[in-house]
Protein backbone atom coordinates (compact mmCIF):
# COMPACT_ATOMS: atom_id res chain seq x y z
CA UNK A 1 0.00 0.00 0.00
CA UNK A 2 1.16 3.56 -0.44
CA UNK A 3 1.49 5.22 2.35
CA UNK A 4 1.89 2.16 4.96
CA UNK A 5 3.21 3.90 8.24
CA UNK A 6 3.07 7.08 7.20
CA UNK A 7 0.76 10.19 9.26
CA UNK A 8 -1.27 12.22 7.58
CA UNK A 9 -3.30 15.13 8.82
CA UNK A 10 -6.27 15.53 6.82
CA UNK A 11 -8.14 19.09 7.67
CA UNK A 12 -11.56 19.14 6.91
CA UNK A 13 -11.54 15.66 7.30
CA UNK A 14 -15.16 15.41 8.82
CA UNK A 15 -17.05 16.10 4.99
CA UNK A 16 -16.66 16.45 1.51
CA UNK A 17 -13.58 15.97 0.02
CA UNK A 18 -11.56 15.99 2.95
CA UNK A 19 -13.52 12.93 4.54
CA UNK A 20 -12.89 11.09 1.21
CA UNK A 21 -9.40 11.86 1.38
CA UNK A 22 -9.48 10.08 4.81
CA UNK A 23 -11.07 7.27 3.95
CA UNK A 24 -8.71 6.42 0.47
CA UNK A 25 -5.59 7.51 2.62
CA UNK A 26 -6.99 4.85 5.30
CA UNK A 27 -7.30 1.95 2.74
CA UNK A 28 -3.32 2.91 1.50
CA UNK A 29 -2.22 2.00 5.09
CA UNK A 30 -2.05 5.65 6.29
CA UNK A 31 -2.18 6.66 10.15
CA UNK A 32 -4.93 9.26 9.48
CA UNK A 33 -5.29 12.13 11.52
CA UNK A 34 -8.87 14.13 11.10
CA UNK A 35 -9.36 17.73 12.34
CA UNK A 36 -12.55 19.85 11.51
CA UNK A 37 -14.32 22.50 14.25
CA UNK A 38 -17.55 20.16 14.35
CA UNK A 39 -16.49 17.62 16.97
CA UNK A 40 -19.71 15.85 17.50
CA UNK A 41 -19.33 14.49 13.44
CA UNK A 42 -15.72 14.91 13.79
CA UNK A 43 -15.72 11.88 16.40
CA UNK A 44 -18.36 9.79 14.83
CA UNK A 45 -16.31 9.95 11.28
CA UNK A 46 -13.02 8.74 13.52
CA UNK A 47 -14.63 6.13 14.94
CA UNK A 48 -15.69 4.75 11.48
CA UNK A 49 -12.77 5.29 10.06
CA UNK A 50 -10.15 4.28 12.99
CA UNK A 51 -8.60 7.41 12.48
CA UNK A 52 -7.64 9.97 15.16
CA UNK A 53 -9.87 13.22 15.41
CA UNK A 54 -8.70 16.61 17.37
CA UNK A 55 -10.92 19.38 16.74
CA UNK A 56 -9.68 22.22 15.48
CA UNK A 57 -10.32 25.62 13.94
CA UNK A 58 -8.07 26.98 10.83
CA UNK A 59 -9.14 30.83 11.40
CA UNK A 60 -7.80 30.41 15.05
CA UNK A 61 -3.67 30.34 15.76
CA UNK A 62 -4.12 28.81 19.10
CA UNK A 63 -6.47 26.13 17.57
CA UNK A 64 -3.95 25.17 15.26
CA UNK A 65 -0.97 25.19 17.09
CA UNK A 66 -2.64 22.83 19.57
CA UNK A 67 -3.24 20.64 16.35
CA UNK A 68 0.50 20.41 15.59
CA UNK A 69 1.51 19.81 19.36
CA UNK A 70 -0.56 17.31 19.31
CA UNK A 71 0.36 15.52 16.26
CA UNK A 72 4.27 16.07 16.12
CA UNK A 73 5.90 15.52 13.25
CA UNK A 74 4.02 13.96 10.48
CA UNK A 75 4.62 12.79 6.92
CA UNK A 76 1.76 14.67 4.80
CA UNK A 77 -1.02 17.23 5.88
CA UNK A 78 -4.27 18.43 3.36
CA UNK A 79 -6.15 21.23 4.06
CA UNK A 80 -9.86 21.02 2.39
CA UNK A 81 -11.11 23.12 5.53
CA UNK A 82 -13.05 26.33 4.16
CA UNK A 83 -16.52 27.76 5.64
CA UNK A 84 -17.46 30.26 2.42
CA UNK A 85 -19.57 32.99 2.16
CA UNK A 86 -20.34 34.83 -1.05
CA UNK A 87 -22.77 36.85 -2.82
CA UNK A 88 -22.85 39.48 -5.48
CA UNK A 89 -20.19 41.72 -5.31
CA UNK A 90 -21.59 45.54 -5.02
CA UNK A 91 -23.73 43.90 -1.69
CA UNK A 92 -21.90 41.23 -0.07
CA UNK A 93 -21.16 42.34 3.04
CA UNK A 94 -17.28 42.59 4.23
CA UNK A 95 -17.65 40.19 7.10
CA UNK A 96 -18.60 37.83 4.51
CA UNK A 97 -15.54 38.60 2.37
CA UNK A 98 -13.74 38.43 5.23
CA UNK A 99 -15.06 35.20 6.74
CA UNK A 100 -13.99 33.87 3.57
CA UNK A 101 -10.82 34.66 3.30
CA UNK A 102 -10.28 33.87 6.78
CA UNK A 103 -11.04 30.62 6.78
CA UNK A 104 -9.92 29.13 3.18
CA UNK A 105 -6.80 31.11 3.10
CA UNK A 106 -5.51 32.26 5.98
CA UNK A 107 -6.71 29.10 7.76
CA UNK A 108 -4.32 27.42 4.84
CA UNK A 109 -1.93 29.87 5.53
CA UNK A 110 -1.79 28.52 9.40
CA UNK A 111 -1.74 25.50 8.69
CA UNK A 112 1.19 25.95 6.88
CA UNK A 113 3.30 27.90 9.01
CA UNK A 114 2.64 25.67 11.85
CA UNK A 115 3.57 21.76 10.73
CA UNK A 116 6.12 20.12 11.07
CA UNK A 117 7.23 17.74 8.17
CA UNK A 118 8.98 14.41 8.27
CA UNK A 119 11.95 14.15 5.49
CA UNK A 120 9.87 13.18 2.49
CA UNK A 121 6.57 15.09 3.58
CA UNK A 122 3.94 17.21 1.31
CA UNK A 123 1.65 19.42 1.95
CA UNK A 124 -1.46 19.75 -0.31
CA UNK A 125 -4.27 22.79 -0.67
CA UNK A 126 -7.20 22.39 -2.32
CA UNK A 127 -8.64 25.39 -4.36
CA UNK A 128 -11.39 25.33 -7.19
CA UNK A 129 -12.30 25.89 -10.48
CA UNK A 130 -13.41 29.59 -9.92
CA UNK A 131 -9.67 30.56 -9.51
CA UNK A 132 -9.57 30.11 -13.97
CA UNK A 133 -13.26 30.07 -14.71
CA UNK A 134 -15.51 32.84 -12.43
CA UNK A 135 -19.20 33.35 -12.25
CA UNK A 136 -21.33 36.03 -11.24
CA UNK A 137 -22.29 36.60 -7.76
CA UNK A 138 -18.33 34.36 -6.65
CA UNK A 139 -15.32 37.11 -6.98
CA UNK A 140 -14.43 36.41 -3.15
CA UNK A 141 -14.48 32.79 -4.24
CA UNK A 142 -12.43 33.01 -7.18
CA UNK A 143 -10.10 35.29 -5.27
CA UNK A 144 -9.01 33.14 -2.55
CA UNK A 145 -9.18 29.80 -4.87
CA UNK A 146 -6.46 32.04 -7.44
CA UNK A 147 -4.26 33.18 -3.84
CA UNK A 148 -4.16 29.60 -2.72
CA UNK A 149 -3.04 28.48 -6.13
CA UNK A 150 -0.14 30.78 -6.01
CA UNK A 151 0.75 30.50 -2.21
CA UNK A 152 1.07 27.06 -2.92
CA UNK A 153 3.64 28.13 -5.63
CA UNK A 154 5.46 30.28 -3.44
CA UNK A 155 5.42 27.68 -0.28
CA UNK A 156 7.02 24.95 -2.62
CA UNK A 157 10.16 27.64 -2.69
CA UNK A 158 9.85 28.52 0.98
CA UNK A 159 9.23 25.17 2.51
CA UNK A 160 11.56 23.21 0.64
CA UNK A 161 12.24 20.39 0.58
CA UNK A 162 8.53 19.68 1.89
CA UNK A 163 6.59 19.36 -1.41
CA UNK A 164 3.33 21.78 -1.82
CA UNK A 165 0.73 21.22 -4.03
CA UNK A 166 -2.46 22.21 -4.86
CA UNK A 167 -5.67 20.30 -6.53
CA UNK A 168 -8.10 22.51 -7.95
CA UNK A 169 -11.81 20.71 -8.42
CA UNK A 170 -14.67 21.25 -10.83
CA UNK A 171 -18.02 20.09 -9.83
CA UNK A 172 -17.78 17.70 -7.51
CA UNK A 173 -21.23 15.76 -5.99
CA UNK A 174 -20.55 16.58 -2.43
CA UNK A 175 -23.27 16.59 0.38
CA UNK A 176 -23.74 19.80 -0.25
CA UNK A 177 -24.95 19.96 -3.82
CA UNK A 178 -26.78 16.66 -3.47
CA UNK A 179 -29.41 18.54 -2.92
CA UNK A 180 -29.14 20.19 -6.71
CA UNK A 181 -29.93 17.19 -8.69
CA UNK A 182 -30.85 19.16 -11.54
CA UNK A 183 -27.46 21.52 -11.30
CA UNK A 184 -25.38 18.04 -11.19
CA UNK A 185 -26.86 16.07 -14.12
CA UNK A 186 -26.57 19.94 -15.95
CA UNK A 187 -23.06 19.97 -15.31
CA UNK A 188 -22.51 15.88 -16.37
CA UNK A 189 -23.96 16.64 -19.60
CA UNK A 190 -21.79 19.54 -19.85
CA UNK A 191 -18.38 17.83 -18.96
CA UNK A 192 -16.58 15.69 -21.71
CA UNK A 193 -16.10 12.39 -19.01
CA UNK A 194 -20.17 13.06 -19.08
CA UNK A 195 -20.31 13.10 -15.22
CA UNK A 196 -19.40 15.44 -12.22
CA UNK A 197 -16.70 14.21 -10.07
CA UNK A 198 -16.75 12.17 -6.85
CA UNK A 199 -14.80 12.70 -3.67
CA UNK A 200 -12.87 9.61 -4.33
CA UNK A 201 -11.70 11.11 -7.65
CA UNK A 202 -10.58 14.33 -5.95
CA UNK A 203 -9.23 12.14 -2.73
CA UNK A 204 -6.98 10.01 -5.29
CA UNK A 205 -5.51 12.93 -7.07
CA UNK A 206 -4.17 14.34 -3.68
CA UNK A 207 -2.83 10.91 -2.70
CA UNK A 208 -0.83 11.08 -5.64
CA UNK A 209 0.57 14.82 -4.64
CA UNK A 210 1.41 12.99 -1.31
CA UNK A 211 3.31 9.76 -3.21
CA UNK A 212 5.20 11.31 -5.96
CA UNK A 213 8.34 12.45 -5.23
CA UNK A 214 9.05 14.53 -7.96
CA UNK A 215 6.00 16.59 -8.04
CA UNK A 216 5.82 20.31 -6.07
CA UNK A 217 4.64 23.52 -7.11
CA UNK A 218 2.15 21.82 -9.41
CA UNK A 219 -1.90 22.70 -9.60
CA UNK A 220 -3.73 20.14 -11.13
CA UNK A 221 -7.17 20.82 -12.34
CA UNK A 222 -9.61 18.03 -11.96
CA UNK A 223 -12.48 19.32 -13.48
CA UNK A 224 -13.68 16.38 -16.16
CA UNK A 225 -12.73 18.48 -19.29
CA UNK A 226 -14.67 21.58 -18.52
CA UNK A 227 -11.21 24.18 -19.23
CA UNK A 228 -11.49 22.31 -22.55
CA UNK A 229 -15.32 23.39 -23.43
Amino acid sequence: MLLTGKKIVVIGGSSGIGLSTAEVAKSEGADVIIASRNAARLDAIAEKLNAIAIPTDVTDDTSVANLFRSTGPVDHVVVTAAQLRTGPFRTVSMEDVRGTMESKFWGAWRVARTAEFRAGGSLTLVSGFLSVRPRPNSAIVSAVNAALESLSRALALELAPVRVNCVSPGIIDTPIRAAMPEMLAKAAASLPVGRVGQGEDVARQIVACMTNGFMTASTIYLDGGALAT
